[in-house]
């Protein structure tokens, strides 16, 4: 699948997720991938986790906040820069209207 084959599926999840259990779910509710920090040739940590990885392709990271604040999409655009990733995902699942509070980031 591609990239916005996958997309469009995970939008129709996230959409029954948020109908069936409502809005504010907690990020903690889903498993967290470790992303390798590499600078030159050099492993340096693996700080950065980010919550989704769908068929190796797209990011998806989950927020419950009452407020997106510009640091959570810079966040998003870096993890698709350590991962080599092209697009991503970022859900805020604390919203009365899931369709705006899902935005869409290429790099």
């Amino acid at each position: 699948m591609t990239e916005n084959e996958i997309s469009y599926e995970i939008r129709g999840a996230i959409f029954d997720v948020y109908n069936k259990l409502g809005s504010g779910l907690l990020e903690s509710v889903e498993r967290q991938v470790r992303i390798p920090v590499v600078y030159g040739d050099e492993v340096v940590g693996d700080a950065f986790r980010l919550d989704l990885l769908v068929e190796q392709k797209v990011i998806i990271e989950l927020k419950s906040v009452l407020e997106m604040k510009n640091v959570v999409f810079l966040q998003l655009l870096t993890y698709l820069k350590l991962t080599g990733k092209h697009l991503g995902l970022l859900v805020n699942f604390n919203t009365d209207d899931i369709a705006h509070s899902i935005f869409r980031r290429i790099l």
